[in-house]
C-alpha cells in the first residue's frame, strides 16, 4: 500500500483511538460493575428468601407468645399484672403502630409507610457497646417504629455472639428495645482486614481496602433494598454505587477519616493533634502527598452516597469541604444537603438520675470531672497543668478544689499513659488534690456526676462531644476546648445565657475553672445547661433520622416503580 494512503488512514485512527478510549472507558466501567452486581443478586437470592421466611415465623411466633402472657397476666393477680413482662413486650414498635394504622392512624407522612424492604446496616462493630453503637441501635429503633414491616439486617464481624446476646445488650447497655423479629445479622469473616494492626504502614489506605474486602464480603451474603454505613467507610459506599446503582445508599458520619485539619496539622509550626509537626522532611514530604492523595479518594467514594448524615456541625463542615463539590455534580444527591443529625444521648435517663434544684446544690462539691477514655487525644496532661496553676492562684475559688479523671484503660498503651499522668501529678505537686478513677462503673459515674459543680474535656476539635452532653444533662457547668461540637454545637448560649466557657491553653483552662467555681448563682447556669441538652434526646435523634431516611425508602419505591412499569 502506498505510504501516503497508509498514513491517511492510520493517523486519523490513531488520533482517534485515545478519545474513543476515554469515551467507552466509563461505560466499560459501569458495565463491569453492572455484571459483578447480577452475580451477586444471583448469589444472595436464596438467602433473601430465607431471611424474609425467617421474619415472617419469627414474627407470628412472636405475636403468639405475647399473647400467651397477655392471657397469663389477665387470669393473674393483680399484682402479677403489674409486673415486667420482659422488656420486648412493654416497648413493642411493631404492634403499637400496627394497631395505630388498623384503626385508622398512621405516620401521615405519604403512601411508603408500608414499605417492607431491606435495609443493610454496615457495622462491622455492632456488639462494641459504645456511643457509635448507640447511634446504630437507635437508629434501627426509629426505622422500625416508622416502618414496622421492614427488615433491618446488620453486618457485623461479632461472629462469636448471637442474636439474642447482642438484642440482649443492646438493652442492658443502652436501655434500647428493638423488635426482635425483623432484625436479622449476617456474619463478616473479613473484619480483621479493618484492623489497624493488619496495616502497620499506610493504614488509612490499608483500613480503606479492607472496608472494600468487607463490604464485598457482606454483599456476598445479602444484597440489602438500600444501604446504610453507620461506621464511616466510605470506600464501601463506593463499592455499592460500583455495584448496584439503584441501591440508595446513606452515610452518618462520625468523624471524617480524614480532614483538612488533618492536613494542616502536618505543618512543622503546628501544635494541634497527635500528628502535630510530621509534615517535616523527605518523610514528612511524602506523608503529605500520601494524605493528599487519599484525601481526594475518600471524597470521591463519599459523594457517591444518596444521603449524607454527620453528628455535629464540625463534622459537617469537613464532610461539606471533602465530598459536597463532587456531590453536587451527581444528580442523585443534588437535592438532598448534609444534614447534621445529633447522636442520641441519654439525656432523659440522667435528668432522672440526678438532681438539679436548691436541695442537689447543696450536695455539690468543688470537684472538676473529667470523663474521657485514657487516649493521647484527649489530653488529660493540659488538663493536669491547667489544674496545678488554678491551684498556685490560691484564690478562694481554688482552695479545697479537686481534679477527678474517670476514665477507661483499653489496653497496654492506655496503662502506661496512666501511669505517666500520675508522674506527672507528683511533677506538678498537686497529688493530694487529683483522683483516678479507671473503668468506673455507671453507678459510680452518676454518682459523681451529682457531686461535682464543673465538668472539662480537653480534647482538641472533638467531633461531637458526648460526654459534654452528659455533663450538661446533669447540671454540671463546662469548661472545654475551644474547637469542635463542644465549641459548635453543645456549649452555646441558651435562652440569652452561657452555660459553660471555652479554652486553648493551659491558662485559659485555669481561667475557666476560676470562672466556673466563682459564679454568683452557679444554680441558673446548670439549669440553662439542662436546658440545652434537650437538643440532644433520643426523640430528636429519631425525628431527624426518619427524615432522612424517608428520601431512600422514596428512591427504592421510586426505583420499584420503573421496574414495575417496565
Amino acid at each position: 500500500m502506498d505510504p501516503k494512503i497508509l498514513a491517511f488512514v492510520v493517523v486519523p485512527i490513531l488520533a482517534v483511538t485515545p478519545l474513543a478510549t476515554l469515551f467507552f472507558l466509563p461505560l466499560l466501567w459501569r458495565a463491569v460493575g453492572s455484571m459483578l452486581g447480577w452475580y451477586l443478586r444471583r448469589k444472595t437470592d436464596g438467602r433473601r428468601s430465607h431471611i424474609i421466611q425467617l421474619v415472617e415465623a419469627d414474627e407470628k411466633k412472636y405475636q403468639g407468645a405475647k399473647a400467651g402472657n397477655n392471657d397469663s397476666s389477665s387470669r393473674g393477680s393483680s399484682s402479677s399484672s403489674g409486673s415486667s413482662d420482659g422488656g420486648w413486650q412493654s416497648v413493642d414498635p411493631y404492634a403499637a403502630v400496627m394497631a395505630a394504622r388498623k384503626n385508622g392512624g398512621g405516620s401521615g407522612k405519604g403512601n411508603n409507610e408500608d414499605w417492607d424492604g431491606i435495609v443493610g446496616f454496615f457495622h462491622p462493630f455492632c456488639n462494641a457497646g459504645g456511643g457509635g453503637e448507640r447511634v446504630l441501635w437507635a437508629a434501627i429503633r426509629a426505622t422500625q417504629e416508622r416502618w414496622p414491616k421492614a427488615k433491618c439486617v446488620v453486618y457485623t464481624g461479632d461472629h462469636d455472639v448471637s442474636k439474642d446476646a447482642i438484642l440482649a445488650r443492646v438493652e442492658n447497655r443502652f436501655n434500647i428495645h428493638l423488635h426482635p423479629p425483623t432484625v436479622n445479622f449476617l456474619y463478616l469473616s473479613t473484619r480483621h482486614w479493618v484492623l489497624a494492626s493488619t496495616w502497620p504502614h499506610f493504614t488509612l489506605a490499608g483500613q480503606s481496602l479492607g472496608s472494600i474486602i468487607m463490604a464485598w464480603d457482606a454483599f456476598s451474603l445479602l444484597v440489602p433494598d438500600m444501604f446504610v454505613d453507620t461506621m464511616g467507610y466510605a470506600f464501601a459506599l463506593g463499592l455499592s454505587k460500583f455495584l448496584f446503582r439503584d441501591v440508595p445508599t446513606a452515610a452518618y458520619v462520625h468523624y471524617p477519616t480524614i480532614s483538612t485539619d488533618m492536613l494542616d496539622s502536618l505543618d512543622p509550626a503546628s501544635d494541634k493533634g497527635v500528628n502535630a509537626g510530621k509534615g517535616a522532611g523527605a518523610r514528612g514530604t511524602v506523608k503529605k502527598a500520601y494524605w493528599k492523595l487519599f484525601a481526594k479518594m475518600y471524597a470521591r467514594m463519599g459523594a457517591s452516597a444518596d444521603v449524607v448524615m454527620t453528628n455535629s456541625t464540625w463534622t459537617q463542615g469537613h464532610i461539606q469541604k471533602l465530598w459536597g463539590p463532587l456531590r453536587n455534580n451527581h444528580n442523585h444527591s443534588r437535592g438532598n444537603p448534609i444534614a447534621v443529625v445529633y447522636p442520641p444521648v441519654a439525656v432523659r435517663e440522667l435528668e432522672h438520675e440526678v438532681d438539679v434544684s436548691p436541695a442537689s446544690e447543696a450536695r455539690r462539691e468543688k470537684v472538676l470531672l473529667y470523663i474521657a477514655q485514657f487516649r493521647p487525644e484527649k489530653n488529660h496532661q493540659l488538663v493536669l497543668q491547667a489544674f496545678a496553676d488554678f491551684v498556685r492562684t490560691d484564690t478562694p475559688a481554688a482552695r479545697g478544689a479537686r481534679l477527678v479523671l474517670v476514665g477507661s484503660v483499653r489496653d497496654d498503651s492506655d496503662s502506661k499513659r496512666v501511669y505517666k499522668l500520675r508522674l506527672l501529678v507528683n511533677e506538678l505537686h498537686i497529688r493530694d488534690k487529683v483522683e483516678f478513677h479507671l473503668d468506673a462503673s455507671w453507678p459510680d459515674i452518676l454518682e459523681w456526676l451529682r457531686r461535682a459543680s464543673v465538668g472539662v474535656n480537653g480534647m482538641w476539635n472533638e467531633h461531637f462531644g458526648i460526654g459534654v452532653v452528659e455533663y450538661q444533662a446533669a447540671g454540671l457547668v463546662s469548661v472545654v476546648h475551644d474547637s469542635g461540637g463542644p465549641k459548635l454545637d453543645i456549649v452555646v448560649e441558651v435562652g440569652g445565657g452561657f452555660t459553660g466557657f471555652h479554652a486553648t491553653t493551659a491558662t485559659e483552662f485555669a481561667e475557666g475553672f476560676e470562672k466556673a467555681l466563682s459564679l454568683p448563682d452557679p444554680l441558673a447556669v446548670r439549669l440553662r445547661a439542662r436546658e440545652s441538652a434537650k437538643r440532644f434526646t433520643e426523640e430528636e435523634f429519631a425525628k431527624r433520622w426518619t427524615a432522612q431516611m424517608e428520601k431512600l425508602v422514596e428512591m427504592r419505591v421510586a426505583v420499584a416503580g420503573r421496574k414495575k412499569a417496565l
